[in-house]
């Protein structure tokens, strides 16, 4: 446990800090996971109508430290590979 005044300073942070980053986590597997529904059920003007908001929270994700600028770059490149695949076939 920590001994000194800021390192129990520093501890509660953490605690709330943990609290805020598993929730935009969370956040973002959430749509991640809503768009990938989107695309499996072959819903091409829904998936396109949520494009936007999904790169939105991935790129909110990259400004928190929640994940990395390559990361959230894969991600964005394979759903939307995905949705043009589905909107020309």
């Amino acid at each position: 446990m920590a001994n000194t005044i800021s390192a129990l300073k520093r501890a509660r942070q953490i605690k709330r800090r943990t609290v805020f980053n598993s929730a935009r986590k969370s956040r973002l597997r959430k749509q991640i996971r809503a768009f990938r529904r989107l695309l499996a059920a072959k819903d091409v003007q829904a998936a396109t109508a949520a494009l936007p908001r999904t790169y939105s929270i991935i790129d909110r994700a990259v400004k928190w430290g929640i994940i990395k600028d390559n990361t959230a770059a894969r991600y964005k490149s394979r759903l939307t590979a995905r949705l043009k695949a589905l909107a020309t076939a």
